[in-house]
């Protein structure tokens, strides 16, 4: 194995908000890119930094854990380095603070972009427009520059300026109606952000591709990803049965359109195992390892059609096998006979799931601000490429000395100016709440 990465020598600067940008710039630094954060500390950030600069210890106690769940529920001197939604994408990556809505501010932004390689942001297409940046005068300063768009419509259509996050996203592809049970209306379905994940990787996929063209071609280019049209195809065989056969889907729960599958209670509290069984063949491995109980010979679930027309009747008798074992022993023992099924885990049984210690999903990392803590790793693995956490989660402003002064070859009395107009430093200014 060697020392490097794929990425290594390519400089992103780094513009993203709450999870979709940052995951997909998380990937390019775990690859070795080089990412920097371009944060403001006269600006409120994004809110996965944290809600507020001062939030109370009220606040704190009473949050939603993505907001509030700092390590014990403390805000601490550094509230925004210490929350866990933003922590969770921070590794590997550096920060710098400059304020954009100065000339100053722009004309250092200018500069970093003639040292950097790609810009990735995410946000309505009109913030760009507003701070008067687009690619145009990127690739003016910059002819190998690249520049990867993410907005949640895309940057043209009547949507493109409208904000999202990933519930919103759900909804406008047709997600959200093909979840949740079907005796329940869509407002009991929770959350799902699949958009947001895909949108990162997607991202991520899109910067690598137009760093190849650009070592072929030597030049760079504009990518634009809608967050919407990325997740859309995840849906599609709805959107080919509709293009088909004129049908809307609607949900089917835990159930499955042609095979026996649910989620069935086991012992313990809110304990449970999903199983899909998806023919005859399945139904034999099945009937074997729970031991053939006299239901499994039953007339009326002779055959897969006659099981699948009285679907809630086996439902009772499969719940009746899981509910005397844990999910563990429920989902070994069918594994064990060639039958799909797994635990359904809450976040403990998944940090302390034997297969995952064996492959080193979670890794330690350390920050100033926050201690040491596991972070889900890379999601993938290089025979001869190093990934992994390099550095724990960015602290905001923490490269400021080696963006301006290495980077940038800022003087010492160059950067003292810009700290005392506002750019520069590692705390939100006063007057932010």
């Amino acid at each position: 194995m060697t020392t490097r990465l794929p990425l290594e020598g390519v400089r992103v600067m780094d513009m993203t908000v709450v999870w979709a940008g940052p995951y997909c710039t998380t990937l390019l630094a775990d690859m070795g890119a080089e990412v920097i954060r371009i944060e403001s500390i006269q600006t409120m950030g994004p809110p996965t930094r944290t809600a507020m600069a001062h939030p109370t210890d009220g606040f704190m106690k009473n949050a939603a854990a993505h907001v509030g769940g700092a390590p014990d529920r403390i805000a601490g001197a550094r509230p925004w380095n210490r929350m866990p939604l933003f922590n969770a994408h921070a590794r590997n990556k550096r920060s710098m603070t400059v304020d954009l809505l100065k000339p100053e501010g722009m004309d250092v932004f200018r500069r970093l972009v003639a040292v950097s390689d790609v810009l990735v942001e995410n946000n309505p297409t009109e913030t760009m427009q507003k701070l008067g940046i687009s690619y145009d005068e990127l690739h003016r300063i910059n002819p190998r520059f690249i520049m990867l768009r993410m907005p949640a419509y895309g940057n043209d259509g009547p949507y493109q300026n409208h904000r999202s996050l990933g519930i919103h996203i759900e909804g406008v592809i047709g997600h959200s109606l093909l979840r949740g049970y079907t005796d329940m209306d869509p407002s009991a379905a929770s959350q799902v952000f699949m958009a947001d994940a895909a949108a990162g990787a997607g991202g991520a996929f899109a910067v690598a591709t137009a760093l190849n063209y650009r070592s072929r071609s030597g030049e760079g280019q504009l990518v634009e990803l809608s967050q919407a049209e990325n997740a859309l195809p995840f849906l599609g065989e709805a959107f080919m049965d509709r293009s088909m056969n004129g049908r809307s889907q609607s949900t089917l729960g835990n159930r499955h359109p042609t095979a026996i599958q649910g989620v069935y209670p086991c012992a313990g509290e809110d304990r449970w195992v999903a199983v899909t069984i998806f023919d005859d063949r399945d139904w034999e491995l099945f009937c074997t390892a729970v031991g053939n109980p006299e239901w499994t010979t039953d007339p009326q679930f002779a055959d897969h059609a006659s099981r699948r027309a009285r679907h809630d009747d086996l439902d009772r008798c499969i719940a009746s096998w899981s509910e005397g074992r844990t999910p563990y022993e429920a989902m070994h023992t069918l594994q064990s006979h060639g039958v799909a099924a797994g635990a359904v885990m809450d976040q403990r049984d998944a940090a302390n799931d034997p297969h995952l210690a064996e492959r080193a999903m979670f890794e330690q990392a350390t920050q100033e601000d926050v201690g040491a803590h596991l972070y889900p790793r890379a999601p993938f693995k290089m025979s001869e490429s190093p990934v992994g956490i390099k550095r724990g989660p960015v602290r905001l402003g923490e490269d400021n000395e080696y963006v301006y002064k290495t980077l940038l070859g800022l003087s010492d009395e160059e950067y003292a100016g810009l700290e005392r107009q506002g750019h520069i430093g590692m705390d939100y200014a006063p007057h932010i709440p």
